[in-house]
Parts: structure tokens; sequence; C-alpha cells
């Protein structure tokens, strides 16, 4: 599909639609993944830490994949170029409105991390290209009182991510993995890259991005998962 065309795609932007077949599939997947943190669901003895207090590259309970796995909510948003954009609100000097163009007129930077999902897989050497987190926050420079950033995306998720772990040098705003661009599937046009935390907090799709001075917990936060999601700490669920 052409990104020309992808706004013809069946649900567009609107996410789900109340009623329908789609609807149906995506109450039964959220209440899948709730019922794994109710059971506690990939929890595993903490692996213990090497005598220097260094973490090991594989996170407790992981195992390694060569696959790129597909997770959503049933959901995968055509997101045609065209009229893709990010805006940014709340606390900042510099609230912007980007298109395609002004994202792409960013300066650009590669980036290789590892990924780690809650749901136990891992893939270690992922290599992003897109507009790093140290680049993005000097264009819309955070006020001193910001403490938390919410992702908005265009499936009606959201997930809370503290601005101090959004700051790190690994994070990176993505818009192509290994060389090729974001697929649909993985979340493009752009998702952002949060490698030191569980892969849910590297929102697919993403549209929207607010700066608050205080946390607000968002999708899966509220239904059983752990607000932080430090892979070792094995904060699944909380």
């Amino acid at each position: 599909m052409s990104d020309e065309d992808q706004d013809d795609a069946p649900f567009g932007l609107s996410g789900d639609r109340a009623g329908t077949i789609l609807g149906d599939v995506k109450r039964k997947l959220i209440d899948t993944k709730e019922q794994w943190a109710r059971d506690g669901r990939g929890m595993s003895a903490k692996a213990p830490q090497s005598a220097s207090g260094d973490k090991p590259r594989l996170p407790p309970g992981q195992r390694l994949t060569q696959d790129f796995p597909v997770l959503d909510l049933g959901i995968q948003p055509a997101i045609a170029l065209r009229d893709w954009r990010l805006t940014v609100s709340g606390l900042v000097e510099n609230s912007i409105d980007w298109g395609w163009e002004d994202f792409r007129a960013q300066p650009h930077t590669k980036l290789t991390t590892d990924i780690h999902c809650v749901t136990t897989w891992s893939r270690y050497g992922n290599a992003w290209e897109g507009v790093c987190a140290e680049q993005f926050l000097s264009v819309v420079k955070p006020k001193p009182e910001a403490a938390h950033l919410i992702f908005h995306c265009h499936d009606g998720y959201t997930t809370n991510v503290p601005l101090k772990a959004f700051a790190d040098d690994d994070v990176i705003i993505a818009h192509s993995w290994n060389g090729e661009p974001l697929s649909r599937e993985h979340g493009g046009p752009i998702r952002p890259i949060i490698p030191k935390l569980y892969f849910w907090k590297s929102a697919k799709w993403c549209k929207h991005i607010t700066f608050l001075d205080k946390d607000a917990p968002g999708f899966w936060e509220v239904r059983g998962y752990h607000n932080n999601g430090d892979p070792w700490k094995e904060e699944r669920y909380g």
C-alpha cells in the first residue's frame, strides 16, 4: 500500500468503531492482557546482578528472539504521510505542530538498541533512525516544572513516561528500523523508542505528546501494568 493510499484504508485514523467485529476483537485482546496482569504472567525470580552491580544484557524473565512480534490493540491505523502530524502541548515553551516535512527537516540520528517486551521477548541490535530525544527537547523546550510526558496515539492508546527517562541518550523518535521505513504494523510513520523501559512505553502511531508537572497513568498502567516498566526490576505489573 502506498503512502497516498493509506488514508483510504478501512479504519483510517478513527481507531475502533464500537459495535463492530473489530470492537469485539479489541475487547478480547484487552481482557486477555488484563488477565495476564492479574496472573502475573511471565514473572520470574530476579536475576542476580554481577558483583559490580552491572545489569545483565537480558533482563530477568526475558527470552531472545530474532523475530519482531506484532502486538497492538487489534487496530493498525493507516496514516498517509500527507496527513500525518505530530503536535506537542503542555509545559513547553514551543508547542509544535509538525507535518512530515517538518519532522524530516530536523537533524536525524542513528542508534542501535535492544528492546524488551513485557510479554517476555527481547530483541538485540535494532538499528533506528529518527530524531533523538535531545534534539526534540531542544526544539520544544520543556519548562522547569515539566516532569512527565504522555504519548497519545491514533488507535486511542496512551502511555506515560517520566521526562528524565525520555531525555536519556539512547531515546529516539524513530521513522526507520533496520534501514527501512517503520512499517504500519510496527507503529509507523513514527514511534518513540525508549529502550530502558518495557516496549509498551514506546508508543506506536504517536500523534501528540503532552508535557505535565505530574504523572498521569496511561492505557495499560490503569489496567494492571506497572507505572514505571523497568525490565531489569521486572516491573511488569503493579
